[in-house]
C-alpha cells in the first residue's frame, strides 16, 4: 500500500505542484488549503505523514501541529516555511514538528526529509529489531567507556532514556523531547564521549547530508541544549568547530 500524505498549502501552484510530485514519487496524497481542512481530515482519515505550510489562513501549520501533539497524535509532521531565523524554526519544533524544509525548497529534499521520518515509524520485521537500531547498536562497552545500556534503557553523562517509552530525565528531571530531538540525544548518548561529525549526524538522524550550508543540525542541537542545560550544572553537548558534536559531562 502506498503511504499516505497529508498537505496542507494555502499557495495553491505550490500545493499542485507539491500534490503532483508526490503522487509521482509513489505516495497517496491528500492536498488542502488551510489549517481547519487540515485538521479535519486528519480526524477523519489519518495519515502516514503531515507536510504543513506555517503560514495559512485562518488556522497556520503551527496551530495544527499544537491540536495533533495536544490530542496525542504522534503522526510525524514536516513543515514548510518561508520564515528563515532560527526563532521562528525553533517556534516550529516547540509546537511539536519533526523537521522542517525552507522556501524555496528542492523537492528532492522534501523527499528525503519524507523518508527519513517515515523510516522512523515503520512497523518493526519480524526479528523484532529495525533496520536503523541494527546499524546503530553499540558494541558492547568497555569497563571504562561513559555509555551504559540494558534492553530497554540507555544511559551516560547523567541521563537515562527509556527507548520504549521515550522517555528521558537528566537526573531527577524529566524532559519533553520531539521525535528528531529524542533521536538525536538518542545517537549522542549510544556515542557518549565520541566526536560525531556533521555528515554521520545528518546520515543516521535525517538519512541524507544537506551538505555544509545547512543550518537544520545547528538548530536541533541548540534546541536540544535549552532543554538539557541546567543553571550550575556541566553543559552536556559540546561543539568541536569544524567536525561535529560530543556528549560528555565535564
Amino acid at each position: 500500500m502506498p503511504q499516505t500524505v497529508l498537505l496542507a498549502e494555502d499557495d495553491r501552484a505550490i500545493r499542485h505542484a507539491l500534490e503532483r510530485a508526490l503522487t509521482l514519487e509513489g505516495y497517496q496524497v491528500t492536498a488542502v488549503a488551510d489549517g481547519v481542512e487540515a485538521l479535519a481530515q486528519a480526524h477523519r482519515t489519518p495519515p502516514d505523514v503531515l507536510l504543513l505550510d506555517v503560514m495559512m489562513p485562518g488556522i497556520d501549520g503551527l496551530q495544527v501541529c499544537r491540536v495533533l501533539r495536544a490530542e496525542g497524535d504522534r503522526t510525524p509532521i514536516l513543515m514548510l516555511t518561508a520564515l528563515v531565523e532560527t526563532a521562528d524554526r525553533i517556534a516550529g519544533l516547540d509546537a511539536g514538528a519533526d523537521d522542517y524544509v525552507v522556501k524555496p525548497f528542492d523537492v528532492e529534499e522534501v523527499f528525503a526529509r519524507l523518508r527519513a521520518l517515515l523510516r522512523r515509524t515503520s512497523p518493526v520485521p519480524a526479528n523484532g529489531v529495525p533496520g536503523d537500531a541494527l546499524r546503530d547498536e553499540p558494541q558492547s562497552p568497555s569497563p571504562s567507556s561513559p555509555f551504559s545500556s540494558s534492553d530497554k534503557q540507555i544511559s551516560a553523562a547523567g541521563l537515562r532514556m527509556d527507548l520504549q517509552a521515550r522517555r528521558v530525565w537528566r537526573g531527577a528531571r524529566e524532559l519533553e523531547l520531539t521525535r528528531t530531538e529524542f533521536e538525536l540525544l538518542e545517537l549522542l548518548v549510544r556515542n557518549a564521549g565520541i566526536v560525531l561529525d556533521h555528515s554521520t549526524i545528518y546520515d543516521r538522524i535525517w538519512g541524507y547530508d544537506f551538505g555544509p550550508g545547512s543550518k537544520n543540525l545547528a538548530v536541533y542541537v541548540g534546541y536540544l541544549r535549552r532543554k538539557l542545560d541546567e543553571p550550575g550544572a556541566p553543559q552536556l553537548i559540546h561543539t568541536v568547530r569544524g567536525v561535529g558534536y560530543v556528549l560528555r559531562e565535564d
